[in-house]
């Protein structure tokens, strides 16, 4: 008997400030909630018959269903951050107590010096920045030079922006690996990401070939359980840099939302039991960090549009679960991730209909409920199975 679950996180589509979102400088963030109000008519038919309006305390609850179609809840989240690294290893049920290393005014001159060292090469930037407004900034003397654009953010993150002509691909991955291994203990950063262009100045352009380097999580997550009892773990997306790897069986490093969507719907439709673990990444990058809330709510209804086609693969004892990481509200003057709650809907040929899972205490719920509908043991989370799962 095949059984799966599938988790689809829509990168960065919180639901609403967390209560301590002000120490984050996220008061008043809700990334779904004001792109509805920016919009208007959002036209995500899918997501609201499924029951995300009706979740507790959204600010868009008009638009809830009298009878909706699946379960839905909120998460809040334990992990002291609001980034893509911590946020996922949480609902993988590995909760950190401290935040992955933050520079809020750049990196320190001994990790700039020994990195410079390292690559052979000198830095640009070192500061907080936007990405695409540094490579604008410092593009053309990084072309004239070959120096490197190193820039974080509110993210535990070590940026390089280097041009495919000026420094080739596969020289950047290195470079990308030369500071993943370098940046350990204190300063092990949660990602470093290599972050390619391509242009002239006044018209450079990111491509695709970003590549992130995760640290390797500090401790177990539900990956490493459900691949050591002999299911298959797949990845959708940039999940198998945010695990370094580790617990994938297969993966499907997909670009962008659709090709996510239909590498998902692939592995849901192939023959095992175990996990699909979906990230669609372009909510965050293209739309969030770059205030595009047009984009953002083009891609919430392209996603939108997507889901019967996901809900149609799904085996008679499948799970689906879709949820968010952290929020990254493009209608705020911020451009970087905001500390927002999660939502949670869940749907599948087995479970009630309109259950309200509440507000979870931590997005190690999730890790929870799907080991217990896979029939494996956890410890950290509180399951909502006995909620979801029908004949009781």
């Amino acid at each position: 008997m095949n059984k799966k679950v599938c988790i689809i996180v829509m990168d960065s589509a919180g639901i609403g400030a967390l209560p301590d979102a002000k120490k984050f400088g996220d008061s008043g963030s809700d990334t779904i909630g004001n792109i509805i109000r920016y919009r208007g008519n959002l036209n995500i038919p899918n997501l609201l018959d499924l029951g995300l309006a009706n979740i507790d305390s959204v600010s868009f609850s008009g638009l809830k269903k009298a009878q909706p179609k699946g379960c839905f809840g909120r998460a809040m989240e334990l992990f002291p951050g609001k980034d893509s690294t911590g946020g996922h290893w949480e609902i993988a049920g590995l909760i950190l107590n401290e935040p992955l290393p933050l520079f809020p005014h750049g990196f320190p001159d001994e990790i700039i010096k020994e990195f410079e060292n390292k690559v052979g090469r000198k830095v640009l930037g070192n500061c907080v920045a936007s990405g695409t407004q540094i490579i604008e900034e410092l593009g053309q003397e990084h072309m004239q030079t070959g120096d490197l654009i190193v820039y974080t953010s509110a993210d535990s993150v070590f940026q390089i922006a280097m041009h495919e002509e000026i420094i080739p691909i596969e020289q950047q991955l290195e470079i990308g690996k030369i500071a993943r291994d370098m940046l350990t203990g204190k300063n092990a950063v949660g990602r470093v990401i290599i972050r390619p262009f391509i242009g002239q100045p006044g018209k450079f352009t990111r491509t695709d070939n970003r590549k992130d380097f995760s640290v390797e999580p500090l401790g177990e997550t539900i990956l490493d359980e459900i691949s050591r009892k002999g299911l298959e773990v797949a990845g959708v997306g940039k999940i198998e840099d945010i695990f370094s790897y580790r617990g994938l069986t297969k993966s499907n490093h997909t670009h962008s939302n659709t090709e996510g969507v239909m590498a998902t719907i692939d592995y849901l439709k192939q023959d095992f039991s175990g996990l699909v673990f979906a990230n669609l990444v372009e909510f965050d990058a293209l739309y969030g960090h770059r205030n595009d809330t047009e984009g953002y709510a083009k891609a919430l209804e392209q996603f939108d549009s997507h889901i019967p086609a996901v809900i149609d693969a799904l085996g008679e004892d499948d799970l689906l679960i879709i949820t968010a990481d952290h929020g990254c509200d493009p209608t705020t003057a911020s451009t970087d991730h905001s500390r927002e709650f999660i939502p949670i809907i869940v749907c599948g040929k087995k479970i009630n209909q309109g259950i309200n899972l509440g507000t979870r205490k931590s997005f190690a719920d999730i890790a929870a409920t799907i080991m217990d509908w896979l029939e494996l043991e956890w410890i950290n989370g509180e399951s909502f199975y006995s909620l979801i799962k029908l004949n009781n």
